[in-house]
């Protein structure tokens, strides 16, 4: 797993790399793709980042070490959740699933009433997984994933690795970084907030929904930072990310579609270190918020943008989930027997997530001794090819008893238990200030924050 996280860090830092002990085996987690050592690399890139940032401070940070074990369990988070003692409400909507087309299987993405919708004007039928079957069937797969990405709706049909690889969008994910992290202005060398803790005083302002952008800011969180998620009222949600995903960040509403909106945003942003989005490429540009027009707003500005098809070719603006991208890329075809054949966790959002966390604050450092403003940008198509380029495991899972890595907590949402955060850091443990808040909870407003001790 070393050769797996050297390439993640040369593509993250360009520098040699850090210390770091990366424990534990691949059986902990079933199938033939490599997630366990892609989840270990990319939870030991961004410890390693926090790492660097706490050596910056004059701290010794330690050395870095991560178990597959728990690093499994963390790309699992959601599924771990408990409130009560219960799981928590399904992400998956009533018509959500794969179906079987003329031609293929097709994936129909539908955890938000828009996105179902959306399946429906498309097909003209009701919202029941029989009528959705039945118009499926009688369509080729092709036909579905137009008709239902032309109402605005999310779908992808199963591609194989090969298909992939020739297509357009494929060609162009491969022209692509994992990670690129680019200097786009000048601004002075940013000077650290005193703390004890990584991102102690750095805001964030995160404007993300369902997982990779979330996981991102819940690892800023653990590591110091005053994350500020930012929301709309009117916009859907899924419950159990919202609570797996919040932890020690606060959460406010604040309508972008509104001139009122637009102007406490740029409020936002002109005293916000990093602007943390997943809004489709070009989207925030629309209304005023372009790199260009940010580095002109907040000079010294750390933006990261992460996307599903990536930010150049055809399907740069296509909506995109971890397991569409998985049903596009060839991930889910190339072991199916009698159906698609996922990963065993939404593996491509939590490494996507863990590596904008990395990009951030790799980028932060580099305000700190180069000064400038910075722009990372990464996908989960991206990761996807990360994956696929590190081979194969054996698919044999072994018994893997998780206790030892959960804790419980006190929230608004009921008695929690989740995954601790991963990743040791002996020079600063990361840790949550505090569980979930409800959305919209708070105030749309920059709290002073006093970094806490370490106990």
């Amino acid at each position: 797993m070393q050769d797996v996280l050297a390439g993640a860090w040369q593509s993250l830092a360009g520098e040699p790399l850090p210390a770091v002990s990366l424990t534990g085996d691949e059986s902990v987690l079933p199938g033939h793709f490599r997630v366990p050592a892609m989840a270990s690399a990319s939870i030991a890139a961004a410890t390693l980042s926090a790492g660097e940032l706490l050596r910056l401070r004059g701290i010794d940070p330690g050395t870095v070490s991560v178990d597959t074990r728990h690093a499994a369990a963390a790309f699992r988070s959601e599924h771990l959740l408990r409130i009560d003692g219960e799981p928590g409400p399904s992400p998956w909507g009533r018509i959500a699933g794969d179906y079987r087309a003329a031609d293929g299987w097709i994936k129909l993405h539908c955890n938000t009433s828009r996105h179902e919708a959306a399946v429906c004007w498309a097909l003209g039928v009701p919202a029941t997984r029989e009528a959705v079957t039945k118009a499926v069937a009688g369509k080729t797969t092709a036909e579905v994933e137009s008709a239902v990405v032309t109402a605005g709706g999310a779908a992808a049909l199963m591609r194989s690795r090969e298909d992939w690889l020739a297509h357009p969008q494929g060609q162009a994910v491969a022209e692509l970084p994992l990670v690129e992290l680019n200097r786009i202005g000048d601004a002075p060398k940013r000077t650290l907030f005193d703390s004890d803790r990584p991102m102690g005083g750095v805001r964030v302002l995160e404007l993300t929904h369902v997982l990779a952008g979330p996981v991102a800011g819940r690892v800023l969180a653990a590591h110091g930072a005053n994350v500020l998620h930012v929301g709309a009222a009117h916009l859907p949600r899924i419950p159990v990310l919202t609570m797996d995903t919040g932890q020690g960040k606060r959460s406010a509403f604040v309508a972008l579609d509104t001139e009122g909106g637009r102007a406490k945003l740029k409020k936002l942003i002109a005293r916000a270190d990093v602007l943390l989005q997943t809004f489709r490429p070009g989207a925030l540009a629309r209304i005023g918020f372009g790199p260009d027009e940010l580095a002109e707003l907040r000079p010294g500005l750390v933006t990261a943008d992460v996307s599903a098809y990536g930010w150049t070719g055809p399907w740069a603006r296509r909506r995109g989930f971890d397991s569409l991208v998985q049903m596009s890329s060839g991930i889910a075809e190339e072991y199916a027997t009698d159906a698609p054949a996922p990963l065993p966790a939404q593996a491509l959002d939590h490494a996507t997530g863990w590596l904008t966390a990395a990009a951030i604050m790799t980028a932060i450092r580099r305000t700190a001794t180069d000064g400038g403003t910075w722009h990372a940008r990464l996908s989960l198509a991206g990761t996807g090819r990360w994956l696929d380029s590190l081979g194969r495991k054996d698919p044999k899972p072994s018994e893997a008893d998780y206790a030892d890595v959960l804790e419980t907590v006190d929230s608004d949402f009921g008695r929690m238990t989740r995954v601790r955060m991963a990743g040791e850091l002996p020079g600063a443990p990361p840790h949550w200030d505090h569980p979930s808040h409800r959305p919209g909870a708070d105030t749309a407003v920059w709290s002073p924050v006093v970094p806490q001790p370490v106990s």
